[in-house]
């Protein structure tokens, strides 16, 4: 868990990790040089379960990629999951994905449907592909990363997450064009796993800055896989939502979101 000024939410990311029904877990948090109060909240909890959870702290603001790989660093586990700070696991999320990894061995990497929330409470879930492949790189990620569970050796096989200026908001997009370059399968449980924090706010922090890294590593991404020209285009999708109002990009997604009721 990378952790970057998120004491709002932090103490709930981390109990949703103890009522876990899988128990050989362990927690690794990255604080990412918070300002206010996560990192104290996260010792607190390290000094509460200290065979348990381990905590690290960035002295300056290096962002998530390079969070993740001290993170890395430290696990011994033979598999790593992620999750986000102000996000919230279902209980039986570790044990549900671990079995479907430990029964299905062709699979690399599984990932799950998520319920989303802001401020006003739950609103809708997401449905991820069940099969994702490696041309659904094509629009978006295939994966939500913070709900999947990987095999270690594949993170070290893929050297972890790049640490680069054009990665800042979009790590997992750069990963998952190397995870299937690389040969790698997935898969997304159905099933909502995962509790996904989604306020306005959150795409209000998007800036032109971001927009163009990712359209970056779209491109590259697509030489790498190796995609015909005519599909470029698609990389600078990132770019031409810059030019909607927040406010409306925040209600067009909100209506790709299955309802509950629906569920």
């Amino acid at each position: 868990m990378g952790v970057r000024n998120n004491a709002e939410s932090l103490s709930k990311a981390i109990e949703s990790v103890l009522l876990q029904t899988y128990a050989h877990w362990e927690l690794i948090i990255c604080d990412d040089a918070s300002t206010d109060g996560s990192y104290q909240i996260a010792i607190d909890y390290q000094r509460k379960y200290p065979d348990k959870i381990i905590v690290l702290r960035n002295e300056t603001n290096e962002y998530l990629a390079a969070s993740l790989n001290r993170c890395l660093k430290e696990a011994t586990g033979n598999w790593i999951a992620r999750m986000d700070a102000d996000d919230e696991n279902m209980p039986d999320r570790l044990e549900k994905e671990l079995r479907f990894l430990t029964a299905h061995p062709e699979f690399d990497c599984v990932g799950s449907s998520r319920i989303v929330f802001d401020e006003n409470g739950d609103f809708g879930i997401r449905i991820a592909k069940e099969y994702p492949t490696q041309k659904d790189l094509l629009h978006n990620s295939p994966f939500s990363h913070p709900t999947i569970l990987m095999k270690k050796s594949v993170y070290e096989t893929l050297n972890g997450y790049t640490v680069s200026k054009n990665t800042v908001r979009c790590e997992d997009l750069d990963l998952w064009f190397r995870f299937f370059h690389h040969g790698f399968k997935g898969y997304n449980l159905q099933e909502p796993l995962y509790r996904y924090h989604q306020p306005l706010k959150h795409l209000k922090r998007n800036s032109w800055k971001a927009a163009i890294g990712t359209c970056k590593v779209f491109l590259s991404g697509y030489r790498l896989s190796r995609f015909p020209i005519r599909y470029y285009i698609f990389a600078f999708k990132p770019i031409a939502s810059m030019f909607v109002p927040k406010r409306l990009l925040y209600r067009i997604h909100k209506r790709k979101i299955g309802r509950l009721e629906d569920s």
